[in-house]
């Protein structure tokens, strides 16, 4: 049995897939990512089928992270069903994924920075409108170590 952690921000192509990047790579680098499926989507689906944003591919580049594979994808009703974690990267997805998932109390909803006591930021700005990918790659490594920690206390991970 896997743990499956989604990732989930506007449209799937700069918070959202840097965050299952930077995972898969604290995961792989820990030895621990076969017990994970990492994956990202967005709540709208207007990049659907695209890779990330040039800018989450050029700072993820920088810290020689692979984003092999990673196309957007809009998020389904199934997710709610079939992953363990759905991260979304602000209030606003926030809410929408708790919408959507209605009453559905099997999955764990949570922003990213909800994992980091005394964050100095709760919502992870989006670069699409900030330009500031470098401050959102701080952000989301900080998030998901956190992440990452606290699922391995959770399943006993050592």
């Amino acid at each position: 049995m896997k743990i499956r952690v989604l990732f989930v921000c506007l449209g799937n192509i700069c918070r959202s897939p840097m965050a299952e990047a930077v995972f898969r790579d604290m995961l792989k680098k820990e030895g621990i990512d076969h017990l994970f499926e990492v994956d990202s989507a967005g709540i709208g689906g207007w990049h659907t089928g695209e890779r990330p944003h040039a800018g989450t591919r050029q700072i993820l580049d920088e810290h020689q992270i692979s984003y092999e594979g990673i196309t957007a994808r809009q998020i389904q009703r199934v997710d709610f069903d079939s992953f363990d974690y759905i991260i979304g990267m602000d209030l606003s997805n926030l809410e929408e994924l708790k919408r959507i998932a209605g009453n559905n109390k099997k999955v764990h909803i949570a922003r990213l920075m909800d994992f980091v006591p005394e964050a100095k930021e709760k919502n992870i700005p989006d670069p699409y409108y900030t330009g500031n990918f470098d401050y959102v790659y701080e952000l989301v490594k900080e998030g998901c170590q956190n992440l990452l920690e606290t699922i391995k206390k959770e399943y006993s991970i050592l």
